[in-house]
């Protein structure tokens, strides 16, 4: 489907039916949320993708009983850096660095100068805006499923804490800021499937500036 027509088809699915998705179309959502664009293309955000049943359940008690976690077929996990450091934007200079073909150092400057800001920054500080690089893939991987007729359920209603316990995120330096199951609507009990899409009107929403 073409982009606009997707995004009009797609809602918040309340109840899957447990059809798996074809890995193809989840590589694909994969790679929309891959290629986003964040600030300085440092990507501080991974990408958890949950497929086994016993860890699903595990997590749909952690977010609150909802039963797209474990009626999905794949369930991709937003968790964003908990700290911008040093050592993660040298790496990533020196990845962007090696992949241009370019000598070590010569981005130097410019990274040098993020870390002088990030690092002195309160770590919350930093997590937040890590946090809002990760909503912007996963926007894309939304809109990318709509493009595929794959359903997802954008997520927050989760005990963040426990879900990065249970996925020992702590140690890997990262901390979970959304949920995102795939998988196919059930028509015949989802309450939501038919309800008219509803947003504020257009006069109100847009503000232009002549």
């Amino acid at each position: 489907m073409q982009l606009l027509e997707a995004l009009n088809w797609r809602y918040a699915t309340k109840k899957m039916n447990g059809q798996p998705v074809p890995q193809e179309k989840v590589d694909k959502i994969l790679e929309a949320a891959y290629l986003a664009p964040t600030s300085s293309g440092l990507q501080p955000f991974k990408i958890i993708i949950v497929t086994d049943p016993e860890m699903k359940s595990k997590i749909k008690e952690i977010a609150n009983g909802q039963s797209q976690i474990t009626d999905g077929s794949h369930i991709l996990i937003f968790a964003a850096w908990d700290n911008y450091t040093e050592e993660r934007i040298i790496k990533i200079r020196r990845l962007l660095e090696t992949e241009r073909g370019l000598p070590e150092g010569a981005f130097a400057g410019y990274y040098d100068q993020l870390a002088s800001i990030y690092t002195v920054r309160p770590a919350a500080q930093n997590f937040e805006h890590a946090a809002r690089q990760a909503y912007i893939a996963f926007g894309l991987a939304i809109a990318a499923a709509a493009e595929l007729e794959v359903d997802a359920t954008p997520m927050e209603g989760f005990d963040n804490t426990a879900l990065d316990e249970l996925l020992q995120l702590p140690q890997q330096g990262l901390k979970s800021v959304t949920i995102l199951p795939l998988g196919y609507r059930d028509v015949e009990n989802d309450w939501l499937v038919n309800q008219k899409k509803v947003r504020t009107p257009k006069e109100e929403f847009f503000l232009n500036i002549a």
